[in-house]
């Protein structure tokens, strides 16, 4: 087995640094007796790792292989199968069980201490042990462990050292002095047995020869042991004084605990109770400002307002556990609630008392001036209550909505007086300016606009006296005379219209600040704001729905539906008064859109979700619809126009009342957010002005068409150059066009033929040309001889022709009117066609009839004459 664990040594665990400590010869229990090895290793470097390896012979040499390793710390039990007699089996538990029998027990047994002592030098690990004998058990786990360790690693180190080389040399110089060492090992190993044994027996006599020493050594002993017993009742001794040192040690500590105990709870209940009085105690000058300040002096709501905050925190303190079960706080959580009640009661009683004094104070009476009542004063007083208002919110909710309900009550009755009466002023002083219900137009061409870019206020509107209509129209404006000029009615009625709106605006502005203020509701900004662009298609008002993805808070939505109810009348009120503006002039709703759209845009600028900007928003809505029935009304008016077969047309009325419209909603609109909406008006009215003076050309009997035409498209045309309209200058390109194209028509058509002859006999010369006679070969015709030009020349003698002149001129003037001056325009251009006919026939003359010495009778210098003789005749 030696040389076998030398093999292994050397072949397997060597090369893999480690050193086999045991080895036993196995096989499995139960099956063939195929012998293998188990063998217990460890590594010879740190850390170090125990291991059971399974070594098997090959089948096809005469070498070792490792077949299984186990690590000795998997190792959860060992079973020696009999503990009593001698048993080769057993079984070791790794992952599972795995049973052997051994070539011997002593192996076994050998093998089995070997794998306790591992475990008890390098793990320590708990292992379960079965069967296993007491003697195994004392050799492999000694009483002293450390004693055990170093004995075992020494024991360990003597029977398994490998040979050193010294050890190697001698034993091969004895090999080389016995001849048959490697040829009869066994007779040398006897050989080695009996020289072993000789020493063995001289080692025996020298030991028995040192007896004497051996006694001297046993006295020594004994004598060592005798003091061992002294020192251990010494020792003895000692522990019992120790232990009743202890006794009393143990007792002082436990009296400390308690001490250290008693101290703890002592100052903990003291913390409790200073948390208790510091936080639940209302001093009495607090209780008695609840109970009998006087809430009508400042002083008396400065200390009202201070103990109503202590009493708040009083009863907000969070309590720790078990708090609630004491007597005192219970006590004292009923005197709070008790106070907060009387002082709630008595707060909500004043209050409501204010309200029912302001609300029979402001008396308002219908006044000259239109001015509201200012609220200031009472909401300065009011707003001395806030904090308290506040307190209130926060501990009797249903108290504060009470106050809320009750104020709005009073408060509505006397707004709804005085906005009624406010607005009865405005609407008498709008009656005033139209003298007794006369009702308001504007003058026509002859009439100036006057205005001022940086008010509405400044703009002078001439307007008439007196009116046979309820509402002022493009035809009135047109018929309108210069005696009927009246600019300051229009002029009042936009300066009482902004003042209504200037009026409203600080009013409702300044409630909803002391609504929020007073009763501790929000205003901040909770949804996105809608641009003034953002109109309603249908009616083209600003929109007051606000956008799906904004959510107003619920405070936020308290203020506006408060507003709404105090200020209920405001939007009929002012709905009564536009239509009271409409009726008296329909041209009011210009001033009315302008002013109303820039003050929904400053309302919501402030705040595009408050009462004020969407109040104002529906009734601009309002405004638009009426801009837009003022101007259907135009166009029907225009549609509806008649005019008097026995007088020449002229400047249509309705043609004169656009340029009055355009200057004076120029001035209205300049600079002002509703530019799109005057740019769309004037789309549909100049449509609708083109389209019904083509229909008043075909209808006339007594003025040519053409010259109905170019007279009044001339005006138009020369309108919006004057005034640069951007939106009209495709129509202004149009109406130039029209009058240059009914211009040359009506020159044509008026002077004809003034050379008729001479027309119808060159006539007869182009057509000759026409069918391929040359222009000298025309003279040789009969029909086109130099002789009938002769005779036609001789039927148009200068005298003639400025007497057909001077007759064409007459007719002009019967055809044009006086108020756009162009009968000069059309003479000049009457003349340039007929020198153009002159030439023409010159040179037909010249090409047909060279050489021949014919001309006309007149020259153009005479026509020229012609010309300007009669035109400075008449």
């Amino acid at each position: 087995m030696t040389a076998i664990k030398h093999a292994l040594q050397r072949d397997i665990f060597t090369p893999n640094d480690e050193r086999l400590l045991s080895i036993v010869n196995v096989c499995k229990a139960g099956k063939k007796k195929k012998n293998c090895f188990l063998c217990a290793t460890v590594t010879t470097e740190r850390p170090v790792h125990v291991r059971v390896v399974k070594v098997k012979k090959s089948d096809k040499g005469d070498f070792y292989k490792t077949q299984t390793t186990w690590l000795l710390q998997d190792l959860t039990m060992v079973d020696a199968k009999d503990d009593l007699k001698e048993n080769p089996d057993f079984d070791l538990h790794f992952d599972k069980v795995y049973k052997w029998v051994a070539s011997s027990p002593a192996e076994k047994n050998a093998f089995i201490s070997c794998i306790l002592k591992l475990n008890q030098r390098y793990l320590r690990k708990k292992i379960d042990l079965a069967n296993v004998s007491p003697q195994i058990l004392e050799e492999s786990v000694p009483s002293g462990e450390n004693q055990s360790v170093a004995g075992g690693e020494e024991e360990a180190a003597a029977e398994y050292q490998e040979l050193n080389t010294r050890e190697k040399q001698d034993i091969e110089f004895m090999m080389v002095g016995c001849e048959y060492a490697i040829s009869n090992a066994e007779a040398f190993a006897e050989k080695l047995s009996r020289e072993l044994q000789v020493l063995d027996g001289a080692n025996i006599q020298s030991i028995m020869a040192s007896e004497k020493q051996v006694n001297i050594l046993m006295q020594l002993l004994d004598e060592a042991l005798k003091e061992v017993d002294q020192i251990e009742g010494k020792l003895s001794s000692y522990e019992e004084m120790l232990q009743s040192v202890k006794e009393q040690m143990d007792q002082i500590s436990e009296s400390n605990h308690l001490i250290e105990l008693s101290k703890t709870n002592s100052e903990t209940l003291l913390g409790e109770i200073e948390f208790l009085v510091n936080h639940m105690d209302l001093s009495k000058g607090h209780i008695k400002a609840l109970k009998d300040a006087d809430l009508s002096s400042s002083r008396g709501i400065e200390a009202c307002t201070n103990a109503a905050e202590a009493l708040l925190q009083c009863m907000n303190v969070s309590l720790r556990p078990g708090h609630s079960m004491l007597q005192a706080v219970i006590q004292q959580q009923q005197l709070f609630t008790d106070l907060r009640e009387q002082f709630a009661r008595r707060l909500a009683s004043h209050l409501n008392n204010v309200f029912v004094q302001q609300g029979h104070d402001q008396t308002s009476t219908l006044s000259v001036e239109m001015t509201l009542p200012n609220h200031h004063p009472f909401h300065r007083d009011l707003l001395r209550y806030a904090k308290l208002m506040e307190w209130l919110k926060n501990t009797e909710y249903a108290r504060y909505e009470g106050l809320m309900k009750n104020y709005i009550d009073y408060i509505v009755r006397l707004y709804d007086r005085e906005i009624r009466d406010f607005f009865e002023v405005a609407k008498n002083k709008m009656t005033g300016a139209t003298k007794e219900g006369k009702k308001f137009g504007l003058h026509g061409s002859s009439g100036k606009l006057t205005g001022s870019t940086s008010s509405l206020n400044k703009l002078s509107v001439q307007s008439s006296g007196s009116r046979r209509s309820q509402s002022s129209s493009l035809l009135d404006m047109g018929n309108m005379s210069a005696s009927d000029l009246d600019v300051a009615d229009r002029t009042k009625f936009d300066k009482i219209f902004e003042q209504v709106l200037s009026e409203l605006e600080p009013l409702c502005l300044a409630e909803q600040d002391f609504i929020s203020k007073f009763f501790n509701l929000s205003q901040h900004q909770s949804m996105s704001r809608t641009s003034m662009g953002e109109v309603d298609e249908g009616d083209g008002g600003v929109s007051s729905r606000p956008p799906t993805t904004a959510v107003l808070s619920s405070e936020k939505e308290m203020v506006r539906q408060m507003m709404t109810h105090i200020f209920r009348c405001i939007e009929p009120e002012l709905n009564n008064l536009i239509a009271l503006g409409d009726k008296i002039d329909s041209f009011n709703s210009l001033y009315m859109l302008v002013k109303m759209s820039h003050h929904v845009w400053t309302a919501e600028n402030v705040d595009s979700a408050s009462f004020l900007s969407t109040t104002l928003g529906n009734v601009l809505v309002t405004v638009k619809r009426n801009f837009d029935k003022c101007i259907s009304n135009q166009i029907k008016q225009m549609e509806d126009v008649k005019i008097s077969k026995k007088s020449k047309v002229g400047i249509l009325p309705f043609v004169s009342g656009f340029e009055e419209f355009a200057e004076l909603a120029e001035s209205i609109f300049r600079g002002s957010e509703r530019r799109g909406d005057l740019d769309k008006a004037y789309t549909k009215l100049i449509k609708a002005v083109f389209i019904n003076v083509e229909k008043v050309a075909n209808e006339s009997q007594k003025t040519p068409r053409d010259v109905v035409m170019m007279e009044n498209f001339h005006h138009i045309f020369a309108t919006l150059s004057r005034l640069k309209i951007s939106c009209l200058e495709t129509e202004k390109r149009d109406a130039k066009q029209k009058y240059n194209d009914h211009l040359q028509s009506y020159v044509i058509y008026s002077l004809g033929h003034p050379l008729e002859k001479l027309n119808i006999f060159f006539e007869g010369v182009k057509a000759r040309v026409a069918q391929g006679i040359g222009y000298e070969e025309v003279s040789y015709q009969l029909a086109f001889s130099k002789q009938e030009l002769r005779k036609v020349i001789k039927d148009y003698p200068g005298k003639e022709v400025k007497k057909g002149l001077d007759n064409l001129y007459k007719k002009m003037d019967k055809h044009l009117c006086e108020e756009e001056n162009l009968l000069q325009v059309v003479w000049h251009t009457m003349q340039d066609e007929f020198i153009r006919q002159y030439k023409h026939f010159e040179g037909l003359i010249e090409k047909c009839y060279t050489g021949v010495g014919i001309t006309m009778e007149f020259t153009i210098q005479d026509i020229l004459e012609y010309f300007s003789s009669i035109a400075q005749s008449h």
